[in-house]
């Protein structure tokens, strides 16, 4: 099997469309994964599909897994709302789905093992970003440690990446680069409370931090926001 294959996860966000791209452009052969789990948000996922063909993935999976069964997050709850001001900075926000990079990486680790991909790539960033903790580097670092204890390709010597290209940038920086290759930012959505034809409202903190990051970076905005919907 290719040594040149990588397990993509892909929300249809701004950050996973651009480890989707920076992939593509190092060369590998790009599964991307999705993943419907209770998300209120689930409209992402038309955008994920899109993207997934904008950018010749190889193959374009959604698994579908019950997070939400458990609650505990406002993207999760629906009887939990999603924050409009930004919380404090030593506080974990509420809408932290407990443990989902956990599983989602644990999903992909399953897939990279029978394609024998040797990486998996994510779009977290300990720069800008809510403060979650599976988005921190240590996170990654013990994640990687345990993936190549507990697979027979790590066992047998094939070491498996967690690629976190991401991580250490600005989110300015982000958008410069996914720019760069190709990303219509425009296709992309960051919002917590996405609705069914695609507007993000503009108010959530993902939202905030997205529109910071285009201002940073001296571009216009190409995000469908609900206040400039018309019709």
């Amino acid at each position: 099997m290719s040594d040149q294959r990588a397990v993509i996860l892909l929300s249809g966000g701004l950050d996973s469309a651009t480890i989707l791209a920076m992939a593509r452009e190092a060369g590998f052969d790009c599964y991307a994964l999705s993943f419907d789990y209770g998300q209120r948000h689930k409209t992402e996922l038309s955008f994920a599909r899109k993207l997934a063909d904008r950018f010749s993935a190889t193959e374009h999976r959604t698994a579908l897994i019950d997070i939400g069964a458990f609650g505990g997050s406002a993207l999760t709850d629906m009887e939990i709302n999603v924050p409009t001001e930004a919380g404090a900075a030593n506080e974990i926000p509420i809408t932290y789905v407990p443990a989902r990079n956990t599983v989602f990486l644990a999903y992909a680790l399953g897939w990279a093992e029978v394609l024998g991909a040797t990486s998996i790539f994510i779009g977290v960033n300990a720069v800008d970003y809510s403060g979650y903790p599976d988005c921190r580097p240590e996170f990654i670092k013990a994640f990687e440690n345990m993936a190549n204890l507990a697979t027979r390709m790590g066992v047998e010597g094939e070491r498996i990446r967690i690629q976190t290209p991401l991580i250490n940038l600005s989110k300015e920086q982000i958008i410069r680069k996914g720019m760069a290759l190709g990303v219509n930012y425009a296709e992309t959505v960051s919002c917590y409370q996405l609705d069914s034809d695609g507007y993000a409202c503009g108010e959530c903190d993902s939202c905030r931090i997205r529109k910071a990051g285009f201002m940073a970076a001296g571009v216009p905005d190409p995000t469908a926001y609900r206040d400039t919907r018309t019709g």
